[in-house]
């Protein structure tokens, strides 16, 4: 194994259906070797990601404190909400969970707050001011909310009430592929999400990020918003890059 450089992280990203790491350039927002997929435990229980994440940092064989990301409120390493994974995380104390796994010193993080930072840092909210919102489309729907470039953590958005139910499940990228709509459909029901979060925020930014961010030329078009709406640059890498940032320095 390599020695040890301050400017080198391991990112692990933990989503609903892989769990995703790599070494990164702290510096360039960069991976320094090819990422490791493995598909997420069913029932992601904490015992069973925690294996998983032990698996993947040790197949990277690479240097560095750990940052990893979890879809959840987190505070002070400990999880409050457990929306889109099982239920046995809430109240867990993932910061010292992992740690026992890796042996590692490990930072955690809410997983859009991640690839927010991400985004701010190296891509397309990078020397953007006011107000900047993140929004991850995936299994659910993740925020990260950034004032001058502030971090407001914990925001998690996609619960906002919308048609009478959680905004996520109206118009997340699962329900897109589960009610089969079309890009014009699914870019409508976007449309419903952007209005209500720019009542909310009056933002003068909003990106777009999880893996469908990758195909943002068949959705943003029907998209209709008063604020300029982008793609993530970083794209499904932004996690496990804004990951890697919140590890620990030492």
């Amino acid at each position: 194994m390599a020695t040890t450089s301050p400017a080198h992280a391991i990112g692990v990203d933990i989503g609903g259906t892989g769990i995703k790491g790599a070494p990164v350039d702290l510096g360039a927002g960069a991976f320094t070797a090819e990422r490791i997929r493995i598909p997420t435990p069913q029932p992601a229980t904490p015992d069973a990601v925690a294996a998983v994440v032990k698996e993947i940092v040790a197949k990277l064989d690479a240097p560095g404190t750990i940052g990893l990301t979890l879809p959840s409120v987190v505070l002070d390493g400990v999880v409050k909400t457990a929306a889109n994974i099982d239920q046995e995380w809430i109240g867990t104390d993932a910061k010292a969970l992992f740690e026992e796994a890796t042996g590692r010193p490990v930072g955690v993080v809410n997983d859009a707050d991640a690839a927010g930072i991400a985004e701010v840092r190296f891509g397309a909210g990078k020397d953007r001011h006011g107000v900047v919102l993140l929004v991850t489309l995936g299994t659910g729907i993740g925020s990260a909310l950034f004032v001058d470039g502030t971090l407001v953590p914990n925001t998690e958005l996609g619960h906002l009430p919308l048609h009478h139910g959680d905004a996520e499940d109206w118009a997340a990228e699962s329900v897109r592929e589960d009610d089969d709509l079309s890009w014009k459909e699914w870019g409508h029901r976007l449309s419903d999400y952007m209005e209500l979060v720019e009542k909310l925020l009056w933002p003068n930014l909003i990106i777009i990020g999880g893996g469908v961010s990758r195909k943002s030329e068949k959705f943003l078009p029907h998209v209709r918003a008063r604020t300029e709406v982008v793609p993530a640059q970083l794209l499904n890498d932004a996690g496990i890059v804004g990951a890697a940032l919140f590890a620990p320095t030492a």
